[in-house]
């Protein structure tokens, strides 16, 4: 899991409130809610408020640009509630995200790593498995070259260095004060695989050894002794809002990146996290571990 997404998907929030992602998933859930208890489809709400079916939709799926007088006209439609109304209203005024790092380079961004590095940023923890390489927070620019030039993964040459570049911001995320609680198990097989070389790697255990000393993050090795059922499992990351019920199930594959946001989605990563979690080693054995990986990659 590189967590770079390549693709595109169907679809929290920090400690000091509710970001823009945030407020319009929001948003969607109360239209969509609204609309079935109305018993009205999204094209017979669109004829009554004077809108496409289509922009219905796109409001009910947090996606693309939110107008408040539509969304004070569906609410009528809807014959929601004046606090209601006035509370939906005031989600779509602050939905847009305008101060992100992120938001100048949106329109040359995949629509999935927009989103991957909103919902990083609003997040109050992230819980991240993988069975195949360093997260994308965690990586050293030397790792993340390395992986850049694995076949299948490869990008033009004239994106590199922006690719690169935007992998370093999106890492200044856990030095800030409002960073998320951030816990992460690695599979064994992501310390002993050779990317880029001994030194590379040297260098990227350094920096897991350093970043799994900071309070606020946390991580565990899934030894090869342990944990069958990993094997049985895309990486995956769960972004974790002030409430549950906003979590985001972030993954990936070679056909695409993935957010899911059911509750039964939520729930089985959930579980399966916690069942990881207890599988996989202490975080100071975990270090005692990555330390010995870091000394036999340099005696290759």
């Amino acid at each position: 899991m590189t967590d770079e997404p390549h693709g595109s998907g169907g679809a929290v929030e920090p400690t000091h409130g509710p970001g823009p992602t945030t407020r319009r998933r929001q948003l969607a859930l109360g239209l969509r809610t609204l609309r079935k208890a109305a018993g009205l489809t999204a094209e017979g709400a669109g004829e009554l408020a004077g809108m496409s079916k289509a922009t219905v939709s796109r409001y009910e799926t947090s996606k693309g640009n939110v107008r408040w007088n539509q969304v004070d006209q569906l609410c009528r439609v809807y014959d929601a509630p004046d606090e209601e109304r006035l509370a939906l209203v005031e989600l779509a005024k602050t939905s847009k995200a305008t101060d992100g790092w992120w938001v100048p380079r949106v329109s040359s961004m995949p629509s999935a790593l927009g989103m991957l590095i909103a919902l990083e940023n609003e997040a109050a923890r992230i819980r991240q498995f993988t069975s195949s390489v360093v997260p994308g927070l965690l990586q050293t620019s030397g790792y993340a070259r390395a992986i850049n030039a694995t076949p299948g993964y490869g990008l033009p040459q004239a994106q590199v260095e922006e690719f690169l570049d935007t992998r370093m911001l999106r890492q200044a995320l856990l030095d800030q004060d409002h960073s998320p609680q951030y816990r992460v198990i690695l599979d064994e097989s992501v310390l002993r695989r050779n990317v880029g070389g001994p030194a590379v790697m040297a260098e990227q255990l350094d920096v897991l050894l350093k970043r799994g000393s900071s309070p606020k993050i946390s991580i565990q090795v899934l030894p090869f002794g342990n944990g069958a059922y990993s094997a049985a499992l895309t990486g995956f990351m769960i972004l974790g809002a002030q409430d549950p019920s906003y979590d985001v199930i972030y993954t990936e594959n070679t056909g695409g990146s993935l957010f899911l946001e059911q509750e039964e989605e939520r729930q089985v990563a959930s579980v399966s996290f916690d069942y990881l979690s207890t599988e996989a080693l202490s975080t100071e054995s975990s270090a005692e571990l990555i330390a010995e990986a870091r000394k036999k990659h340099l005696q290759a």
